[in-house]
């Protein structure tokens, strides 16, 4: 099967949907927030085909953090409570809008305040950069929602 990798800072948004208690998990579907709580996604899943209707899944074609945040509450990836905890809270939408959507620059700038805070960098990094390679070799695929983006 496999799917299309996302950029690795989609896990570190998964995180914080998590943390934030914004992913709300049905039977078959899951409900999820965007981090300033304006939008709402939703992702499908049945048997190993998911959907959502997240801008990256449905525009870009690879797994958003909505789809990654139902697989890490699902099991099928990995979840660290506490490195979840160091992402809750984070208004990802504002960081992304203030970088340009260069996703790797936002990040940079958590983890530079993360290291100013004396938080173990190394470790939340070898914690995203496993979970990045589990995403590889998942036996899922996706199609695109019917169900557009929200504006």
């Amino acid at each position: 099967m496999g799917v299309k990798l996302p950029p690795i800072e989609k896990i570190h948004e998964a995180y914080s949907a998590i943390a934030d208690g914004r992913v709300v998990l049905e039977d078959g579907k899951a409900e999820v927030s965007s981090s300033d709580f304006t939008k709402k996604y939703l992702v499908t899943w049945k048997e190993n085909v998911y959907t959502s209707n997240d801008n990256a899944s449905y525009w870009q074609g690879y797994l958003g953090y909505p789809i990654l945040a139902v697989l890490m509450l699902q099991g099928k990836l990995s979840f660290d409570q506490e490195i979840a905890g160091y992402f809750q809270g984070i208004n990802w939408k504002k960081l992304n809008t203030e970088y340009k959507n260069q996703f790797s620059e936002a990040v940079k700038k958590i983890l530079t305040q993360f290291e100013a805070d004396g938080l173990d960098c190394q470790k939340i990094n070898a914690e995203i950069n496993k979970v990045y390679h589990e995403i590889e070799g998942l036996e899922i695929s996706t199609k695109r929602s019917s169900i557009r983006p929200p504006k």
